[in-house]
């Protein structure tokens, strides 16, 4: 196989490809709120449940924790995250939004819809959904 055909081939090449193009789609609309696409990622999730593990949001985003821990920090010093230690067991850090970080996510979430809009009219709704139901039967994460 020559270079050309190996870049055709390569599911790794593709998949990071379309992924920077669609970061740049969220990125754009997320930006006027100041909050990247793993920030808001990383707000979502923990707008479902109080009190999160770290280790608990790092499974729950497939992250690394160096990688969540560098996502997290612009989040807690903007005041939109804060920490506390786990009642169970004190070498453990729980995660919450704060007021802030709840009407925060609140905007995001509007600018979220505009950029998933946008993709689902480039991509095709129906396309997105069976692409996203794809992309996390790789991960078994939702």
């Amino acid at each position: 196989m020559d270079d050309i055909q190996i870049a055709d081939a390569c599911n790794c090449f593709a998949l990071r490809q379309a992924a920077r193009f669609v970061t740049q789609i969220y990125e754009r609309h997320l930006q006027p709120i100041g909050v990247t696409p793993a920030q808001f990622s990383i707000m979502a999730a923990l707008s479902r449940r109080e009190d999160m593990l770290m280790s608990e949001l790092a499974e729950a985003l497939v992250m690394d924790r160096t990688t969540l821990l560098r996502a997290l920090k612009p989040l807690q010093r903007d005041g939109l995250v804060q920490a506390g230690v786990s009642e169970g067991d004190a070498r453990a850090h729980t995660l919450n939004l704060t007021k802030l970080g709840l009407r925060t996510f609140g905007q995001a979430k509007r600018a979220w819809r505009s950029a998933q809009n946008e993709f689902e009219q480039q991509f095709g709704e129906r396309r997105a959904k069976a692409l996203r139901k794809a992309l996390f039967s790789l991960t078994g994460k939702r």
